[in-house]
């Protein structure tokens, strides 16, 4: 009987033990996990997570989008759709919009997306307008609508309901399909003390001499959330006719951004092919900043966007877009479309590519906010993402594994003490012998 019970007592005592293992192994398994967004046959990665939502025809139906989320939705021919945002007196706020037409529609000249932002009493608090401009051929292209809040400006201050409105420009010669919506509502928060809003007259306008170091590969994303991760460097790939390529590159405060493109000789023709590649810059709430094209003859062209200012929060007081948009810190998306056209005189075969990556100017402090900076800022971990060349799941993922592996330090500690647990009470059970009976 004593046997038994303190057979019984050692089996128990084995039982906590592999029950405390069982514990540990299935805690480890449920700590989560990255997941990856997927395309839909548009060549474009959406947002992992992204919600479904429907765009209203009135703005008193329009459904609610919440701050810091992404949704997805689609918009007809000529279309006009509503979204509600809820804000209060203090943030700035940012809804932008990816759009992404079909691959190998046709496009005519003054094709694009409007995207606004409205109180109750339609004023308009700040709109974009971006299309395709000279080229003539879908891509995805970015716009956005912004309340800034001006410190002399007494519109659009109050808390309460707006509303987004994003309308759709096409010609008639244009392909009618529907265009896929990327949407995503950011707010920004206000700062404890107001710093100046003129813009200093001189700055540093002349392009730098190109990154030492030569080319390294470095494949882009298939969306703004898919961005490859870039720092200041030569950057090869290859794009196919048609393909958009997605880069994202971490600005400072008071850093300045210089971009440049290269298309590599091709030795199948010699045919012009105007705005054979066209480059784009948006800013970390997804609003357009500047975009430049080039011409393709066969031989290696370059091309270079306009130099821009320091990112600096003073920015957003200039009636320029593209100084405007450079308004605070965090992750600048790069984005390269080759042309179609290209296929009809050079064929299917993707063409080298190179970008050429420069920041000048040491980060300063930013903004005294009054709450967390969110994306509007660079930290640590960006600058690896960037170093390693990670896109944003990727960083993620990194960012999970390594909270994994803290883990899996206290972990392994378990496990230790667990099996020297169970280890000692099962010697304390054999040692102990039967009890007199």
């Amino acid at each position: 009987m004593s046997v038994k019970r303190q057979r019984a007592t050692g089996r128990t005592a084995g039982g906590r033990a592999a029950a405390v293992l069982a514990a540990v192994v299935c805690g480890t398994a449920l700590l989560p996990g990255a997941a990856w967004a997927a395309g839909d046959g548009t060549g474009y990665v959406f947002a992992d997570g992204a919600r479904q939502v429907k765009g209203a025809v009135s703005n008193l139906d329009a459904e609610q989008l919440e701050a810091g989320r992404t949704y997805r939705d689609t918009i007809k021919k000529d279309g006009k759709l509503y979204y509600r945002v809820d804000l209060d007196a203090q943030q700035n706020a940012y809804v932008s919009v990816v759009a992404v037409p079909k691959v190998g529609g046709k496009a005519a000249y003054g094709d694009g997306i409007k995207v606004s932002l409205q109180d109750g009493s339609s004023t308009q608090c700040g709109y974009q307008d971006t299309n395709f401009g000279p080229s003539e051929f879908p891509r995805p292209i970015t716009a956005y609508a912004h309340r800034t809040l001006a410190p002399e400006s007494t519109s659009c201050r109050q808390a309460g309901a707006y509303y987004v409105l994003v309308e759709r420009d096409s010609q008639a010669e244009s392909d009618p399909a529907d265009w896929q919506l990327e949407i995503r509502f950011l707010t920004e928060p206000g700062v404890t003390k107001t710093g100046p809003t003129a813009l200093p007259e001189n700055w540093a306008s002349g392009t730098p001499q190109p990154p030492a170091g030569g080319p390294q590969r470095r494949t882009g994303g298939a969306g703004l959330a898919d961005a490859t991760s870039l720092r200041q460097g030569e950057w090869r790939t290859d794009i196919r006719p048609g393909q958009t390529l997605f880069y994202r590159v971490p600005v400072d405060w008071g850093q300045q951004l210089f971009t440049s493109a290269e298309l590599g000789s091709s030795p199948a023709a010699d045919t012009y092919v105007p705005h054979a590649l066209v480059l784009s810059l948006a800013n970390p709430a997804g609003g357009h900043v500047e975009q430049d094209s080039l011409t393709y003859d066969g031989d290696q062209v370059t091309m270079a966007l306009d130099p821009q200012r320091p990112v600096a929060y003073e920015n957003r007081f200039s009636s320029d877009e593209g100084t405007s948009g450079l308004r605070f810190a965090g992750w600048y998306y790069l984005s390269a479309t080759l042309s179609p056209e290209i296929v009809k005189t050079y064929g299917d075969k993707p063409l080298p590519l190179t970008l050429r990556v420069n920041l000048t100017g040491r980060p300063t402090s930013g903004p005294a906010y009054d709450g967390a900076a969110g994306p509007f800022t660079v930290t640590d971990e960006d600058r690896d993402a960037a170093a390693s060349g990670q896109s944003g799941p990727q960083a993620a993922e990194s960012g999970t594994l390594r909270v994994v592996g803290v883990a899996g330090i206290g972990v392994g500690t378990v496990l230790v003490l667990g099996l020297g647990a169970w280890w000692l009470l099962a010697r304390r059970a054999a040692g102990a012998g039967p009890t007199p009976g």
